[in-house]
């Protein structure tokens, strides 16, 4: 005889679970929990959010323009060190240690996007010249600080790090060039194969203008470098200000305020440019060039003269163990005369010319460097984020404000 209790059901479908109600605090664990790993897929793999630290893009962006990074616009990249700690670049936010591990790396690989890396897109990148850097002066350059006062020096000043690609600062700059494109900057202007490249309203140059002896009647919005002498400024003037500035009131005339001229290469080592061989390359900032971006698949000889212009790709970029010796050169292990590109590679400008550290000093950007395509600004303020928020700048797209 078989006895039921009253609790019991008599059949399969009548019998009834009763869940036991989660904690309060395992309920906010679990939707923490949630919201990291769902912020962490839609910044790796769609858009990032990203603040302009300083001016080298003016006046196209501005200081303190918050802006959205496409990762869709070029495909989105799979992390190459994947154990970091989420929503952090490469620093900690209290500590300021490593956010990341080392000890795992993944090859570079870029998932399907909209498209491909076009000429003039405004990029957000890894620092070409990042592998090394200053952990507490981020926006010193370690290589240009080497330069300036020797590596010893630098090295007992500061706290030197090494980073993998994907933990490299970012950039962002205006793509001039794309791969196989000719670069070439005379007095100041930029050639892209044999044409002027695109001249933007808001891309600024530094000037000397001349005054009659009287203060030069110029508007405040235009930025006043220095006095040099009682009749001659120094500016740093916008394309769509310019004709403004030659008419204003006691200006006399308004040049170019040159680095060198053609074919002089700077004497300071602070102001040598890429490829840093001031023997076989007279360039400056101003009159540089030509120089053909690499393209995958594309063979250039090796020789004491080009081996400058490759050598960072060679060894740095695309993994392979360079010797120099007796004039030859020997590609993990093996003598070789010519090279063959393994990647595309780019060539980014900012648009506040005379003020920004780009291409003409690091060289070429790999394309398992690109991180993404600036999309719009949503916010944007001055000196204070409660008193000079720029309105007319919020929710604008990029190709909108470079107008």
């Amino acid at each position: 005889m078989t006895f039921w209790s009253k609790k019991e059901t008599t059949t399969n479908t009548e019998k009834t679970t009763i869940k036991k109600k989660k904690a309060v605090w395992r309920e906010w664990l679990d939707a923490g929990v949630f919201a990291i790993v769902a912020a962490t897929l839609i910044r790796t793999f769609f858009f990032e959010a990203y603040t302009i630290p300083s001016g080298s893009m003016e006046g196209s962006l501005l200081i303190h323009d918050f802006l959205f990074v496409s990762k869709m616009a070029y495909g989105p990249r799979v992390p190459m060190t994947p154990l970091a700690v989420p929503l952090v670049h490469n620093s900690l936010p209290i500590t300021g240690g490593k956010s990341y591990i080392e000890g795992v790396q993944w090859k570079y690989h870029r998932l399907p996007g909209f498209g491909h890396v076009e000429r003039n897109d405004v990029v957000v990148f890894n620092g070409p010249a990042g592998d090394t850097a200053l952990a507490d002066q981020p926006e010193n350059d370690y290589y240009q600080m080497c330069r300036l006062y020797g590596r010893d020096e630098v090295m007992s000043r500061y706290k030197v790090v090494t980073r993998p690609v994907d933990k490299k600062e970012n950039l962002i700059k205006r793509c001039i060039g794309v791969p196989g494109d000719v670069i070439e900057v005379k007095n100041g202007v930029v050639y892209v194969n044999g044409q002027q490249g695109e001249q933007y309203p808001h891309s600024k140059l530094n000037y000397l203008v001349r005054t009659n002896g009287n203060m030069p009647g110029i508007d405040d919005n235009v930025e006043q470098l220095q006095k040099v002498n009682n009749n001659l400024y120094a500016y740093n003037i916008a394309n769509d200000q310019l004709a403004d500035v030659k008419k204003a009131a006691n200006v006399t005339s308004v040049e170019l305020y040159m680095s060198s001229p053609a074919g002089v290469a700077p004497k300071e080592p602070g102001e040598w440019v890429f490829p840093l061989d001031t023997t076989n390359y007279k360039w400056n900032r101003d009159n540089y060039g030509p120089i053909t971006i690499p393209k995958a698949g594309v063979t250039v000889p090796l020789t004491a003269q080009t081996i400058a212009l490759y050598r960072r790709i060679i060894g740095n970029y695309e993994g392979n163990t360079l010797v120099e010796q007796n004039g030859k050169f020997i590609i993990n292990g093996i003598e070789a005369t010519s090279y063959t590109f393994k990647m595309d590679y780019y060539w980014m400008m900012g648009d506040n010319r005379h003020n920004s550290l780009d291409s003409r000093y690091w060289g070429f950007v790999p394309e398992n460097h690109v991180v993404g395509r600036a999309s719009f600004v949503w916010l944007s303020y001055g000196e204070s984020l409660i008193k000079d928020i720029r309105w007319s700048r919020l929710f604008r797209s990029i190709h909108s404000l470079e107008k």
